[in-house]
């Protein structure tokens, strides 16, 4: 059962919901949510659907080379996504209210969360954000928000052994370090579902800047 954080509605399947937040509720869903719905597609202005499929055939035809050739160096180059779906998406908006704190280094560098791009005045994410200016204290407000689907709300994509950012993807089977860490302890990152004092610790390296 899906229900709708915005209105009383609820659907049986993922597809009608999807197709009712885009329709009733589009100019206020958060960068995840946007994701989902955005990955609905269809058969806009009456092109079949089978045109689309040929299309994209032929361009995974011609470009087949250059995104092997952008994914073959593991962390030295390789821009696009690691899935395919989006992460779990949480459920009960506003009953949960728990904080924590984290650190990702990406290359070296540790990214400031205090800055405007991760604070959720832009992020418009409800489920895990930071407020305030604060990048030191996390905040969660629904059941189920894993790693995955938090750092997505950052704009890092997770795996289990890899991640994506700025253009940039770390793979461990390239040689990459890849690390996701809670309170001392390796986690899934699609599965860990963080909770109240959680301390995580995100770490990514390319091969050539070990």
């Amino acid at each position: 059962m899906h229900e709708c954080d915005y209105c009383s509605e609820s659907f049986e399947d993922e597809e009608p919901y999807l197709e009712h937040l885009r329709d009733e509720h589009g100019d206020d869903l958060g960068p995840i949510e946007q994701r989902r719905v955005d990955a609905l597609g269809g058969d806009d202005d009456g092109i079949p659907g089978l045109v689309y499929a040929a299309v994209a055939v032929v361009g995974l035809v011609l470009l087949g080379g250059v995104v092997v050739g952008l994914l073959g160096g593991g962390g030295g180059g390789g821009n696009g996504q690691l899935n395919d779906s989006a992460p779990q998406q949480p459920v009960g908006l506003g009953t949960i209210h728990e904080h924590g704190g984290m650190t990702v280094t990406i290359d070296g560098r540790t990214l400031d969360f205090s800055q405007p791009q991760y604070q959720v005045s832009q992020t418009g994410e409800r489920y895990f954000h930071y407020e305030n200016g604060d990048g030191s204290r996390w905040h969660v407000h629904g059941d189920g928000v894993t790693l995955e689907y938090a750092l997505e709300a950052l704009d890092i994509e997770a795996a289990s052994d890899a991640l994506a950012f700025d253009g940039t993807v770390y793979r461990t089977s390239e040689g990459d370090t890849v690390r996701f860490v809670v309170n001392g302890q390796p986690v899934d990152p699609t599965t860990y579902e963080l909770q109240q004092g959680d301390q995580v610790e995100v770490v990514a390296t390319s091969n050539s800047s070990a």
